[in-house]
């Protein structure tokens, strides 16, 4: 067995699994990056991935990597920047099994991530919200679920990996109505519910009659909704909903979007920054920062309350013909 096969096994199976209890989303996410990083270097170097050595993932060839992933594959650079950041998880773990390789684990640390265009986050405005949610036709029992799945995600603010994990038992509907679920980070956090929220979970809950450890939003045969599965759902539902706000031609919907939604209106309720943070389950009340830099309205409001400036319209005049003559060029 080679020095990099008896360094990444135990990786994944002590290092992230056991001592760093990983979820099993970055554990597939550091799995799918090795997966590509040794199907590269066999492609270049003719090797099978059990024959690659450590001395095989040298700095230029990681970063030839990484090139590879935004040109060939056509990664973003957010893809690239997680893709390098399991690297050097993996790079961290070796300089302390095999401190022999010091020289070489530490160029690989010092690849820095590569900057990225921040752009602002979509979300969407109280019409264009009625129409998603009046899209389903709650005549069939798909339609209800999805009205009811959209409608939690829009108020609560949820990730879609905590949506689709919820079962029963995480939603209270009595005196002080929440939903409970266990986030980013192994965080455990209550989100209150609306009544309007509530009316329409328990009608749901009364429907299917489930179990306490069923999933709340359950698959055609009784499992639990994939992330797949509900970006779908939202795709068609948003078609729909282009009919009656034609606004929503524009934007481009995801899962997150309806969490980004839940974030503005909080913030245009003229809720604290630190608040949001934790109804999010953010880390830091500074990650709502975004929501500050999309929220246009809030902007106007700012610039309604200063001073208007005085400067007088009208164009520049050059003072001699001779300059005249240059600026009209």
């Amino acid at each position: 067995m080679s020095a990099l096969a008896r360094l990444l096994e135990p990786f994944f199976t002590d290092r992230l699994i056991h001592q760093r209890q990983a979820s099993p989303h970055t554990v597939a996410a550091y799995r799918d990056t090795f997966r590509l990083l040794l199907g590269f270097l066999h492609r270049r170097l003719g090797k099978a991935p059990s024959e690659l050595d450590l001395e095989h993932l040298d700095a230029p060839r990681i970063g030839a990597f990484l090139e590879d992933l935004e040109k060939q594959r056509h990664n973003s650079v957010r893809t690239r920047n997680v893709r390098l950041a399991a690297i050097h998880s993996f790079f961290r773990y070796a300089a302390l099994q095999a401190p022999e390789h010091s020289a070489l684990i530490q160029r690989v640390l010092a690849i820095p991530p590569k900057r990225c265009d921040r752009a602002l986050v979509t979300y969407l405005t109280p019409a264009e919200t009625e129409a998603l949610l009046t899209a389903p036709d709650r005549r069939s029992w798909i339609a209800r679920r999805d009205h009811t799945l959209l409608l939690v995600a829009v108020q609560t603010g949820l990730r879609v990996s905590e949506l689709t994990r919820l079962n029963v038992q995480d939603v209270q509907l009595g005196s002080s109505a929440h939903v409970r679920c266990f986030g980013k980070g192994r965080k455990e956090r209550c989100t209150p519910l609306t009544a309007q929220t509530v009316g329409v979970l328990r009608e749901w809950l009364r429907e299917g009659n489930p179990g306490p450890s069923d999933p709340l939003f359950p698959s055609r045969r009784g499992g639990r909704l994939s992330r797949d599965a509900v970006e779908r759902l939202l795709r068609k539902y948003a078609a729909l909903a282009q009919q009656r706000c034609a606004s929503l031609s524009t934007k481009r919907l995801s899962p997150h979007v309806l969490r980004h939604t839940s974030a503005m209106r909080l913030l245009q309720a003229g809720v604290d920054r630190s608040v949001i943070a934790l109804w999010l389950g953010h880390e830091s009340a500074e990650t709502t920062q975004i929501y500050l830099h999309a929220d246009l309205s809030m902007k106007e409001r700012a610039l309604e309350r200063t001073a208007p400036l005085t400067t007088p319209p009208g164009r520049y005049r050059a003072p001699d013909s001779l300059l005249a003559f240059l600026e009209g060029l």
